[in-house]
């Protein structure tokens, strides 16, 4: 008689990891973007022939070579991070809000539209203040219809808020009509060119440099809401566990439609600092697919707001530099994509190795990998 032999060790056992320390998640994120950089120049070398150093170097300088190159990252990076940092409430809710685009477009029609009519007529210290008002409530606005569905009737905010990302993709593009100049382009132009009411002012001699003002109080005063104030208690109770926060008397259907609030506010607020602090134009293309890249800033993060904003430099230097080594070395935004796709992947992988360990046949459970 045959004997079927049963319950053999498998070579590798995944197990969830109870905690990590700080230091050892940090040095598994460095090692992944070190190997990343190797897997890009092997990539480099066999694809093109380059020298993968020199294109390195060549990515840096496109993302920092100049002056002016450096405030465009800069700038570049604060639009990021503030949409990172509006959709850090949200998620920590777990409220997938994939809205973020929609939200940027409303603030930034509130802005443009405001800036076209009183753009001549109101100083600009008090337009802004006007604009950025009016741009946080249509984002607010934005961010709470679909919380409020979700909360009275359970509806799937992933779709929602995705679908509501169209609905404004739609307005945007009735605003452009409505307000195109000049006429029969297709687009807004440059508003208020001649003025420049409703800019954004130089300070310290950079034009720029309100953009980093904003969204670093911004980040701070998150950091402190959902850290240290009861509202940011709740959230975190909410998206740990809907039934516990019911049974510690927590209105859960108020902090899903007041978290969604401020995500949505915040979204807008980016709107406005895409318009009056960097364009100065309204056009579909103005959230230029940030709202979905600000999602992996928020999760890999974890929240974190200064992270957030590590991590954003970082995509934001990885998209310039890209788009320098095409041009330089002539290759096409295939190669470059891969290039910037390699080290991604690497990044967000790195998360799997935070969040569970390998064990090897033999070894004990407690044992890591």
């Amino acid at each position: 008689m045959s004997h079927i032999k049963t319950g053999h060790e498998p070579l590798i056992r995944i197990a969830k990891r109870d905690a990590i320390s700080k230091p050892k998640s940090i040095m598994i994120r460095i090692v992944a973007v070190l190997l990343s950089l190797v897997v890009s120049g092997a990539f480099i070398l066999a694809i093109t022939g380059q020298n993968p150093i020199r294109v390195y170097e060549v990515m840096v300088e496109g993302a920092f070579g100049t002056s002016r190159r450096s405030w465009v990252t800069i700038r570049d990076t604060m639009m990021l991070f503030c949409i990172a940092i509006g959709l850090a409430p949200a998620y920590k809710m777990k409220f997938w809000n994939i809205g973020a685009e929609g939200q940027v477009l409303i603030g930034g029609i509130c802005t443009a539209g405001l800036m076209r009519a009183l753009g001549n007529t109101m100083p600009t210290p008090l337009l802004l203040v006007v604009m950025a008002c009016a741009s946080l409530l249509g984002g607010c606005i934005w961010g709470v219809i679909p919380a409020i569905f979700k909360a009275e009737w359970h509806t799937n905010e992933t779709l929602f808020t995705l679908m509501m990302n169209y609905v404004a993709i739609q307005l945007t593009s009735y605003c452009v009509s409505l307000w195109e100049n000049p006429f029969g382009s297709n687009s807004v132009g440059i508003i208020n060119q001649q003025t420049q009411g409703g800019w954004f002012p130089k300070i310290f001699g950079q034009a720029v440099s309100l953009n980093v003002i904003i969204v670093m109080a911004l980040a701070i005063g998150m950091h402190i809401y959902l850290t240290y104030s009861k509202q940011g208690y709740e959230i975190a109770v909410v998206g740990d566990s809907v039934n516990t926060a019911r049974y510690a008397g927590i209105n859960v259907k108020a902090v899903t439609i007041r978290a969604m609030a401020v995500s949505g506010a915040i979204c807008g607020l980016a709107g406005f600092i895409a318009v009056a602090g960097a364009s100065h134009t309204i056009s579909t293309s103005t959230a230029g697919g940030q709202g979905f890249t600000a999602i992996i800033v928020a999760w890999l993060a974890q929240f974190n707001s200064a992270i957030m904003g590590l991590i954003a430099l970082l995509l934001v230097s990885l998209q310039k530099g890209a788009i320098q080594i095409a041009s330089q070395f002539k290759l096409n935004n295939y190669a470059s994509n891969v290039i910037t796709g390699i080290i991604l992947f690497f990044i967000l992988g790195s998360e799997f190795f935070i969040n569970f360990r390998l064990i090897l046949r033999g070894k004990k459970g407690g044992e890591e990998k």
